[in-house]
């Protein structure tokens, strides 16, 4: 039985604690909050939690094996660095770090203790995006030409982070998951539009070797909420849309085939092949869930998660260029791998 303690019971805190309250072979100990009147609501639905305003008093419980971490990003790197001295395996919500030398620092204590670090990208657990992944490894798309998305909403504003860290680092890290390859430079504009606020829109394109190209357009102050991303390739190419209600993800046997010599415009032909639409079954599962029991799994039985700390580096490490290049007002920063 893994022993949790979750910090920050906010927005997604909750969320937390139900999934490993719920889940087979986790308990929730104890919520750390310093907010009495949210910890008087985690104490009315679970009577049976610790609760406590002292982080401290989670780090020195020995009942405790795992530490789950939802608070502001700024505050990440701190308590999972505390945590993980003081033996617990660590869980922190997206994005790992507000920076890539807190995110390396945290990979190198967690290694070196042996201990799980795992990033909360919650969309990589979903089962449409689990069916992308496959779809894609089963060579279904081809040769990969693309990755199109759209995140845009009204609010909700963060007031210590811009859209990129907020909305964009759910793309990253499910195009991260789906496509396996990593940009080697980024170039990234966006506007604040709110006065004594982070930038509230952004456009992220990631370049990659092999002609493959991303772009992300995230927006926080959009009149309606659009959820969409295009992945294609030359065989097929996939609609996803998380909004959906049954039919999340598409795959269109569509594309273009080319005939003649590329060196002659007379001679070159472009085909246009218009197929089928297909919606492959979905899990169902909520993903928090299928993430919770990972967890579970890979401290009990020593594997490594899907999104481990050098799947959290690796979008820190886009977002902290991309934040470069939106300074520099587009200007491609390069990345390294």
């Amino acid at each position: 039985m893994l022993r949790v303690g979750v910090v920050g019971y906010g927005y997604w805190g909750p969320n937390l604690v139900r999934n490993f309250m719920e889940a087979e072979g986790s308990q929730v100990i104890s919520v750390c909050d310093l907010s009495r009147e949210r910890l008087a609501l985690a104490g009315r639905r679970y009577p049976s939690l610790q609760l406590t305003t002292d982080y401290r008093d989670l780090l020195k419980n020995s009942a405790i094996d795992a530490i789950a971490i939802a608070t502001p990003v700024s505050t990440h790197f701190p308590l999972a660095m505390a945590a993980l001295r003081a033996g617990k395996h660590v869980l922190v919500e997206k994005p790992l770090t507000a920076t890539v030398e807190e995110a390396e620092r945290l990979l190198e204590e967690a290694e070196r203790r042996n201990q799980v670090l795992m990033v909360d990208h919650t969309f990589v657990y979903t089962g449409a995006v689990r069916k992308i992944k496959a779809l894609i490894d089963e060579g279904r798309l081809g040769h990969l030409y693309y990755y199109d998305s759209v995140r845009i909403n009204l609010g909700l504003f963060q007031s210590d982070v811009n859209v990129l860290w907020d909305l964009a680092v759910h793309d990253l890290s499910i195009m991260d998951y789906v496509v396996g390859m990593y940009p080697v430079a980024v170039s990234c504009t966006g506007m604040a539009h709110v006065p004594e606020q982070p930038e509230n829109v952004a456009y992220l394109t990631c370049f990659f070797e092999d002609n493959f190209i991303a772009h992300i357009h995230v927006n926080w102050l959009a009149p309606a909420k659009i959820r969409q991303t295009i992945i294609g390739g030359e065989r097929q190419m996939i609609l996803y849309d998380d909004l959906e209600p049954s039919e999340k993800v598409k795959v269109y046997d569509k594309g273009v085939t080319v005939n003649g010599s590329p060196d002659s415009v007379y001679k070159l032909l472009v085909n246009y092949r218009s197929g089928d639409m297909w919606a492959p079954q979905l899990d169902r599962t909520e993903a928090l869930r299928t993430e919770a029991l990972h967890f579970i799994r890979c401290v009990e039985q020593g594997e490594t998660p899907i999104t481990d700390g050098h799947a959290g580096a690796r979008v820190v490490r886009i977002l902290e260029a991309a934040s470069q290049s939106l300074a520099l007002r587009g200007r491609p920063v390069e990345l390294t791998s």
